[in-house]
């Protein structure tokens, strides 16, 4: 399942805060996520030299990524309203 979108827009129904340099970047996170919107890094990695999740515009806050994952390294948020963001913002939520 994908984010939703709609005429160049994604609907986000949550946003997630990532503790990066608690991450161990084990991956687990990134295969729980529903809607597919975590990405590891590539190029980037914490000071422990791990690799991190990043976020996606299309979160809907549904905590897969903050119930499997063994460092606690999520906070959750689901939105009251869902947002209707352009497809050229939806990595500045």
């Amino acid at each position: 399942m994908s984010p939703s979108t709609q005429g160049g827009a994604v609907t986000v129904r949550g946003t997630v805060v990532i503790d990066v340099e608690a991450c161990k970047g084990c991956d687990l996170c990134i295969d729980a996520c529903p809607p597919r919107v975590l990405e590891m890094t590539v190029h980037e990695v914490n000071t422990r030299g791990y690799r991190y999740p990043r976020l996606l515009a299309g979160c809907t806050g549904c905590q897969a990524c903050a119930q499997i994952c063994p460092d606690f390294v999520f906070q959750v948020y689901k939105y009251d309203t869902p947002l209707e963001l352009p497809l050229e913002d939806q990595n500045e939520q």
